[in-house]
């Protein structure tokens, strides 16, 4: 039986296109594993397999009795809910250290980087193995995407020479260029239902023994959300009543003027008013230069809600 590579809840690019990528190395070292997903594509990572010609791993939501790798997170809250049933062979993630434990040892590859694909390709550098053309344009395009284009704070010069790197492999002459046209992909929300948008990147955290929802939405151009601010700002109370968290985040990411609007609902508000240094109106406050959720967001409200 082969090992299962899945990233987090509610999967963004970072997620699929490591869980693709690390699943192909193990099988070129004689380790069989098989990329999974843990919920549907978001149209930014479509796009992404698409062009590359990849096909989405095969969704699975249960992997008790199996043997799995975790990529792209190491939080239990945003792993299969039968995790501990599981066996954990490995982490290769970007983020904090969660409260993933084992009771074995495992394989660690976590670097403080904009993206688990910059790992992944120091993971085939280290065992000599060649990237496919298609593995390599999925990797470029995860980070950057979650290096916004090389824009987020979390971005280093690893992440900018792995693209680099992952481009010629990829045959991508200009690879900023064709992040833009990732974005544009990203920035599409016409049509789309309110609650799929929040939920399109959400993640859960614990803090302080609160149970706090962050989601973002990246644009090229934040007047897309104009007409429905209004609607999103409600469906974050509604999905805050719905899992009983204490607060949901939802950041409004426009990455060509570098910032982003947070709407908040919140059991109390002063906590998150506390957090960013900002005054809420109607719930609402501009994050200037605040573009990354786990290096500018999720530390200051840890912090808050300690």
């Amino acid at each position: 039986m082969p090992a299962y590579v899945l990233g987090h809840k509610i999967p963004d690019s970072d997620s699929i296109c490591s869980a693709i990528a690390l699943a192909h190395l193990k099988n070129s070292i004689g380790e069989s594993a098989a990329p999974a997903r843990l919920g549907e594509l978001n149209p930014e990572t479509a796009f992404i397999l698409d062009t590359f010609g990849l096909e989405a791993p095969a969704l699975k939501t249960s992997f008790a009795g199996e043997s799995v790798y975790i990529v792209d997170h190491s939080d239990r809250a945003q792993s299969p809910d039968d995790l501990s049933e599981a066996t954990i062979l490995g982490i290769v993630d970007h983020h904090k250290l969660g409260d993933i434990t084992t009771s074995a040892p495992l394989e660690c590859w976590i670097r403080p980087v904009g993206c688990s694909n910059t790992i992944i390709k120091e993971m085939y550098d280290y065992y000599g193995i060649e990237i496919p053309k298609a593995i390599a344009g999925i990797m470029m395009s995860a980070i950057l995407s979650d290096t916004v284009i090389f824009k987020s704070p979390t971005c280093t010069p690893l992440d900018i020479a792995a693209v680099e790197a992952l481009a010629t492999i990829a045959g991508v002459e200009d690879a900023k260029a064709f992040g833009v046209e990732m974005f544009k992909v990203k920035s599409n929300v016409q049509g789309t239902p309110v609650r799929e948008l929040v939920m399109r990147d959400f993640k859960d955290f614990d803090m302080g023994g609160k149970r706090v929802g962050i989601g973002q939405l990246e644009t090229v151009d934040l007047s897309v959300f104009d007409p429905i601010k209004a609607d999103l700002q409600a469906d974050i109370a509604r999905l805050k009543a719905e899992g009983e968290r204490h607060s949901v985040c939802l950041l409004l990411t426009d990455i060509m003027q570098e910032g982003s609007e947070l709407l908040v609902v919140s059991d109390d508000l002063s906590l998150v008013e506390n957090a960013f240094e900002t005054a809420l109106v109607e719930g609402r406050a501009w994050l200037d230069g605040v573009l990354s959720r786990k290096k500018q967001v999720v530390p200051p409200l840890e912090k808050a809600f300690a």
